[in-house]
């Protein structure tokens, strides 16, 4: 039997309602089902995983993506244990706010509820198949999940999980739907479906999120690149510094939140640049240096206007010295992404300048880039990291995938 897309979507709709119906104790109970599924299943997980591995050598992703693509018992019990905190956290819906009694004598709030159904359309990295799905089910929706064919056993052996656990409490299958079809014509389709879908998020490479917010017909919150940066103030602890660079470049090259751009001030480069030059050195770093700390670096690259741009997702940064604490605010505003940014200096007045002036999503004074994640930020995990200004910005929580509704509660009052 062929796969409809169309159809998936309005069953997802109808399940939507039961979803939201939920209590918070029924829906935890769900979560803790699909976290001790995922660590039941281990080893079909990583056997539908090693497929793609396979396919994906064969095919020459390149290093990044086969990081992102690949699972071991341990990222799947991270997996699971995100799973079971996301349970743990408070339940969003139902929440009453700001309730004021008005001239009229009618009392007003806003009260937190599901969105309905969300679709997510991302590409290599299969811990979202369940990230998504975990936090969209804590916030009372649907969700309808399009994987890249990179992941596609993995999402399916996945899906599996959270299929099982869904029909342990007798709920809808159809309340996540994992898309088994990768034709980029199911993926085209699913982003006209707006009389079923409320919300799509593409989270992915910048030509895949460009694509979808140029052709869905459903409102979208970009996921956008993450051309992260470290401006080394000349206060700065410079030994802080070198940690931060270390872990924010070399940890994992292939996320968001690793860093891409590293900004120093002019009165330490020449102390703080030998340091940085020798540690990249070690970890094999490329590096693509502006005129006046090319010279610190062996082999290095002439910084162009493109490189201040790039997000490389790789063993790779550009550099820039700059004149003074105003000259690395422009460069950073010119040439942010919007997703985050940090500042190591010693000079409090100068780190609340930072954190006040620059408005990326996760803004931080000396601490790593790595922390921009939501389960570092204490949401449990994240469905991605928005650069969207609207609605949510950050790394989305179930919160983010909530709205309001006004409630009213009077005592006959009329209008006059």
């Amino acid at each position: 039997m062929s796969f409809s897309i169309s159809s998936a979507a309005q069953q997802a709709k109808k399940a939507a309602r039961q979803i939201a119906s939920l209590t918070a104790g029924q829906k935890n109970q769900l979560l803790s089902n699909i976290a001790e599924a995922l660590v039941d299943n281990t080893p079909a997980i990583l056997a539908a995983n090693k497929k793609d591995l396979m396919a994906g050598q064969e095919n020459g992703l390149d290093a990044a993506m086969l990081d992102r693509l690949g699972l071991d018992p341990k990222r799947i019990q991270d997996i699971a244990k995100a799973v079971i905190e996301i349970a743990g956290q408070a339940d969003p819906v139902g929440s009453i706010s700001k309730i004021e009694r008005m001239p009229s004598g009618i009392q007003v709030g806003k009260m937190r509820i599901p969105l309905g159904v969300i679709a997510m359309i991302y590409e290599s990295r299969p811990n979202v198949t369940i990230d998504a799905a975990a936090l969209c089910l804590k916030a009372g929706n649907a969700v309808v999940l399009r994987g890249g064919k990179e992941a596609i056993h993995s999402n399916l052996a996945l899906a599996e999980c959270i299929k099982s656990a869904l029909a342990k409490q007798q709920l809808d299958p159809a309340a996540v739907v994992v898309v088994p079809d990768p034709d980029r014509a199911v993926m085209n389709e699913l982003m006209t479906l707006n009389e079923s879908i409320d919300l799509i998020i593409p989270r992915g490479g910048e030509g895949l999120i460009r694509f979808v917010s140029q052709n869905s017909r459903i409102p979208v919150i970009q996921h956008y690149k993450g051309v992260c940066h470290l401006y080394v103030d000349s206060a700065a602890d410079q030994d802080k510094g070198l940690d931060i660079l270390k872990n924010g470049k070399t940890q994992r090259t292939g996320v968001c939140n690793s860093l891409e751009t590293l900004v120093v001030h002019k009165d330490i480069a020449a102390s703080f640049l030998p340091k940085a030059a020798a540690m990249l050195a070690e970890h094999n770093t490329l590096v693509h240096a502006c005129e006046n700390s090319i010279g610190y670096f062996s082999g290095a690259q002439p910084a162009t206007e493109d490189d201040w741009h790039a997000e490389y997702l790789a063993m790779e940064i550009a550099v820039r010295v700059v004149d003074d604490f105003e000259q690395a605010i422009a460069h950073i505003e010119e040439y942010s992404s919007g997703h985050t940014e940090v500042i190591v200096s010693q000079d409090y007045s100068k780190t609340q300048a930072f954190i006040r002036r620059i408005n990326s999503a996760v803004v931080m004074a000396n601490a790593s880039s790595r922390f921009s994640d939501g389960g570092q930020l204490g949401l449990g995990a994240e469905i991605g990291i928005s650069t969207s200004k609207l609605h949510a910005y950050g790394p989305m929580g179930a919160e983010s995938l909530t709205t309001e509704k006004f409630i009213v509660m009077g005592d006959g009052e009329v209008r006059i």
